[in-house]
């Protein structure tokens, strides 16, 4: 994952370099826009996930429509910056985690101030370790949930598993948990 952001940011700098060449650029800009690459890219380099399986399985498979920081995409996809952290607080909450990545969801909800209406694809293709992983990525990687919290486990998801819901029921469930409190 270093290699990565290293040849990012050796990318960038030399992009940064071609622009400055064609635009003749003073040097001092060319370099402090230099360090302020190289710097972001090191930061991000510096930030290793708590959960590195998750961050996998989430890249791989929600980052296209929910953004590889969660931030979400408007009009598509909602942020998880918020309600994965205080619905792993629950059990209803933890169970609301688990269907949703098995099953998926469609139709309307609000999260803030903003309105989605897409359908998220199920992911039950996906081994409970590795649902379970992902949903501790966005709880406590892109959630920032209280460290003390305990971590969704595989048997969470193996038990929602038992138990087949289609995306309009999973909807609901996420209904009853946001009316019911903060």
């Amino acid at each position: 994952m270093i290699g990565v952001h290293t040849c990012c940011a050796a990318r960038a700098v030399r992009a940064v370099r071609v622009l400055a060449v064609t635009l003749a650029v003073a040097p001092t800009v060319i370099a402090g826009l230099a360090i302020a690459v190289a710097g972001a890219s090191a930061a991000r380099a510096a930030e290793t996930p708590a959960y590195p399986q998750g961050a996998g399985a989430f890249q791989a498979n929600c980052a296209v429509c929910h953004g590889p920081a969660g931030a979400g995409i408007p009009g598509l996809a909602p942020p998880l910056s918020s309600y994965p952290a205080r619905f792993a607080a629950s059990a209803e909450g933890r169970r609301q985690l688990a269907i949703t990545v098995l099953y998926g969801m469609f139709g309307d909800i609000t999260v803030g101030q903003s309105h989605f209406n897409s359908q998220m694809p199920d992911f039950a293709r996906l081994d409970d370790a590795t649902l379970a992983a992902a949903l501790n990525f966005v709880v406590f990687d892109l959630a920032h949930a209280a460290t003390d919290l305990k971590p969704l486990a595989a048997e969470e998801i193996a038990a929602e598993r038992a138990h087949p819901l289609d995306g309009a029921a999973v909807r609901e469930h996420r209904k009853g948990l946001v009316a019911g409190g903060p």
